[in-house]
C-alpha cells in the first residue's frame, strides 16, 4: 500500500488548526463543557461544542450561507487540510481528487427541527431551506463545490469507526480510480436530542470529567467538530495497514474484535491511540491491548476532546500522525500499558484503535 497523508485538518472544542489544538492538548488542556438543552424538555446535558470564533474566517461561499453547522465544520477542516498539503506536495488538481464524507447522526438534528416546526405551526411553516439539511450526505455536496471537487464523491455513515473505513474506501478508489488522492473528513454536530438517544442507552455523563480506562466505567461526553486528511501518493507519515474490522453483536464481543483488530496491526515499538470514551470500549480495549501489545504506550484524545462520533476516528489518526512527528504524546490521567505518556517516545508507528458504539471496530497503522 503506498498511502501517505498529504494534509491535515483539525476542528475541535479546544480549537481549530493541527498545530494549535495538537499544543493545547500537549499542555494537557480539556475542553469546557456547556450546557445542551431542549425547549420541549426539562432535561439538560454537558457537552463540548466548537468556539463560535473559530469558523470567522471560513470562505464566503453561497453554499455556507444557510449550511447546516456540520457542513461548516467539514468546510472547515477540508480547506485546511488542503492548505496543508499543499505546503507538502506543491500543486493539487482537484479534478484528479475524490472526496469521501464519514458521518454518524449528521441530518438527525435537522430532521428534528424541520419536523418540530410542522408540528408547532403547521405544514405551511417548516422552512425548505431546512430539509436538504437532513439529509446525510448534504454536507458532501457542499463540501465538494467549495473545493471545486469534480471527481467521485462519497457518504458513509457509521459510528465512531466510520473514519477508519472512509480510509479503507479512500485507498481502493485511489487505486481503481486511479486518481491523485483522496480527502477524507469526518464531521459531527452535538445537539440534544443526540445527548438524550445516548443518555437512553446509559451511555452518557452528566459533566466532566471524562476518566479513561475505569472499571466500571463512567460515561462519556458527546462533542463536536470535524477532522480532515488528504490522503495521496506523497506525504510525510505512510498508512501503512488499513484493517475494516468487523461488527460485534454484544459489547463483551467487542474485547474479542478488538484483539483481532490489533493483532493484525500490531508492530514492535508501536504507540496506540485509542477510543476510549469512559464507555464499554474503555474495557474492550483495555483488554486487548493487554493480550496483544501489553507495554505499548496508550493515548486517548477523548479525555480532552470528547466523544465526536463521526469525527472520532479521524481526529485519532491526527493525534497519531501528530505523534510520530513530533515523537510525544500529551498526558492522560489513567494511562494503561508501559511507558511514560508525556515524555518523548521513540515510535516510529502508531495504531489508531477505533471502537464505535453501535458495533463496528476498525483500526489502522501509521508509519514515519
Amino acid at each position: 500500500m503506498n498511502l501517505r497523508i498529504a494534509g491535515m485538518g483539525w476542528v475541535t472544542p479546544l480549537g481549530r488548526g493541527i498545530d494549535s489544538v495538537w499544543d493545547r492538548l500537549l499542555r494537557g488542556d480539556h475542553a469546557t463543557a456547556e450546557t445542551i438543552s431542549d425547549s420541549v424538555s426539562n432535561k439538560a446535558y454537558s457537552g463540548f461544542r466548537v468556539p463560535s470564533e473559530t469558523l470567522k474566517d471560513l470562505p464566503p461561499h453561497p453554499r455556507l450561507r444557510r449550511a447546516s453547522a456540520i457542513s461548516r465544520f467539514a468546510a472547515a477542516a477540508g480547506l485546511d487540510a488542503l492548505t496543508q498539503a499543499r505546503s507538502t506536495i506543491g500543486e493539487i488538481d482537484m479534478e484528479r481528487m475524490a472526496l469521501i464524507f464519514a458521518v454518524s447522526n449528521g441530518g438527525v438534528i435537522y430532521t428534528k427541527r424541520f419536523y418540530h416546526d410542522v408540528v408547532e405551526s403547521g405544514a405551511q411553516a417548516a422552512s425548505p431551506l431546512l430539509f436538504p439539511e437532513t439529509v446525510f450526505n448534504a454536507p458532501a455536496s457542499h463540501l465538494a463545490a467549495i473545493l471545486g471537487i469534480a471527481g467521485a464523491s462519497y457518504t458513509i455513515v457509521g459510528d465512531g469507526a466510520v473514519g477508519v473505513l472512509a480510509a479503507k474506501m479512500a485507498a481502493d478508489v485511489i487505486e481503481n480510480e486511479r486518481l491523485d488522492g483522496c480527502l477524507i473528513v469526518g464531521a459531527e454536530e452535538a445537539d440534544w436530542l443526540l445527548c438524550d438517544a445516548y443518555h437512553k442507552w446509559r451511555l452518557l455523563k452528566k459533566e466532566p470529567p471524562i476518566e479513561l480506562f475505569q472499571d466500571p466505567p463512567g460515561g462519556m461526553i458527546l462533542s463536536e467538530g470535524a477532522g480532515a486528511m488528504l490522503l495521496a501518493r506523497k506525504g510525510a507519515v505512510e498508512i501503512e495497514a488499513i484493517d475494516a474490522g468487523g461488527n460485534f453483536s454484544r459489547q463483551r464481543e467487542a474485547s474479542t474484535i478488538v484483539g483481532q483488530i490489533l493483532h493484525r496491526l500490531a508492530a514492535e515499538g508501536a504507540c496506540i491511540v485509542a477510543s476510549a470514551n469512559g464507555t464499554f470500549v474503555d474495557l474492550a480495549e483495555s483488554a486487548a491491548i493487554e493480550r496483544e501489545l501489553p507495554h505499548a504506550i496508550v493515548y486517548g484524545p477523548k479525555q480532552a476532546l470528547g466523544e465526536s462520533v463521526g469525527a472520532s476516528a479521524l481526529w485519532q489518526v491526527v493525534a497519531a500522525a501528530q505523534a510520530l512527528q513530533a515523537k510525544r504524546l500529551p498526558q492522560i490521567s489513567a494511562p494503561i500499558g508501559g511507558g511514560r505518556v508525556g515524555d518523548q517516545i521513540p515510535c516510529r508507528r502508531a495504531i489508531a484503535l477505533s471502537c464505535g458504539l453501535n458495533q463496528q471496530a476498525a483500526g489502522l497503522r501509521l508509519s514515519i
